[in-house]
């Protein structure tokens, strides 16, 4: 059967055919790294193999503008999270200073969701939300050559343009100044066990980082997992601190999640018999900015605000860069196109709260 005379071929299936990665098949068409000369013959063969054409949207693209950035924020009908509405909000602030509207697609199907939205030309480039470490829509993106920027850091950073907390050096320094107030037994509450088993950035990176945080300090740090459902929070907290001998309880719970602090606030000392701040410090990664809740505590805010600028900025410079076509051949001109990968790693800052502050285990 003819790949030609049957469907469109795409990154992945040149990669496959190719034997490399899909990352290898961008590599050799943008001229962005160095490539071996077997591996572009490989490349190149299955191109020519499988009829792939990447650059026939992109040509498309180029030749209309619509002043308008795509939010590519995956999310189940019905949910809620307060952090998703400050970042669309945000991120429409900082398109307009630019001159762009904001075009809202919430496809929980990622890859295909972005295609479709990057071939309908209704937006000049897209800004991508909840990344995971190898996430597929970057694979589409170049695939289509079309313009994206992420508000999270992937494994290949090199990838796309990037912004993001630092969410490894956010939970290390917790860790490290609990540590130094005398805490030596910690609970760690990630975010929860569905984030971590899609590789999703910010999850990955914040729980690898309160274990970098507690090497060579002389504490332990546990880590489990955040659920959203108040009265299942609960349980798990009675579950976190019963099973540990008086002498043994941790003094200290450190906390990334959009809101599971807000139940871990009204629930704690009905859940455990603990009081925050008195039995246990509480502190807070990722908090949003302004949360009145989340003021009394120490905390490390998410810059939500300098986020959306930036990825906005990001964007918007993608997608000028391929508007700008190579001499003589119509196409993106690859230097552009590198020069256009970006980052901003956000260093985090501890906030002391309105509370005691971080109080040595009682």
């Amino acid at each position: 059967m003819s790949w030609k005379g049957s469907k469109m071929a795409t990154i992945r299936d040149v990669a496959q055919r190719a034997g490399v990665a899909p990352s290898t098949v961008s590599y050799v068409l943008n001229g962005s790294r160095s490539i071996s000369e077997e591996t572009r013959r490989r490349v190149r063969e299955a191109i020519d193999g499988l009829g792939y054409h990447p650059r026939a949207s992109a040509r498309t693209l180029r030749s209309s503008r619509t002043s308008v950035i795509a939010l590519a924020l995956p999310r189940a009908a019905g949910g809620l999270h307060a952090v998703d509405g400050r970042f669309a909000i945000e991120l429409s602030d900082a398109a307009h200073v630019l001159g762009y509207d904001l075009l809202l697609t919430t496809s929980q199907d990622k890859a295909e969701g972005l295609r479709r939205v990057a071939l309908s030309g209704l937006a000049d480039a897209a800004v991508l939300m909840a990344v995971d470490m190898e996430d597929a829509r970057i694979d589409v993106v170049r695939e289509v050559a079309f313009p994206a920027a992420l508000i999270g850091r992937p494994a290949d950073e090199d990838a796309l343009p990037w912004t993001d907390l630092d969410w490894a050096e956010a939970a290390a320094m917790t860790v490290r100044a609990l540590a130094a107030a005398g805490h030596r037994q910690m609970v760690y509450l990630a975010p929860a066990r569905r984030e971590v088993d899609s590789r999703r950035s910010y999850a990955l990176r914040g729980i690898a980082g309160a274990r970098q945080g507690a090497a060579g300090t002389g504490c332990a740090v546990e880590v489990a997992h955040a659920v959203d459902d108040p009265a299942r929070m609960a349980a798990l907290l009675r579950e976190l601190f019963a099973r540990h001998a008086t002498e043994r309880r941790p003094t200290a719970l450190v906390v990334q999640h959009p809101s599971a602090h807000h139940h871990i606030l009204t629930s704690m000392y009905a859940a455990t018999g603990l009081r925050v701040p008195e039995d246990l410090t509480m502190v807070v990664v990722g908090t949003l900015p302004g949360d009145p809740p989340s003021s009394v505590l120490p905390r490390v805010e998410l810059p939500v605000a300098t986020l959306a600028a930036e990825v906005t900025r990001l964007a918007v410079a993608a997608a000028e860069a391929l508007r700008t076509p190579h001499a003589g051949t119509g196409e993106p001109d690859a230097r552009l196109l590198a020069a256009s990968v970006g980052h901003l790693l956000i260093p985090p800052v501890l906030l002391p709260g309105s509370g005691p502050g971080l109080l040595p285990p009682g």
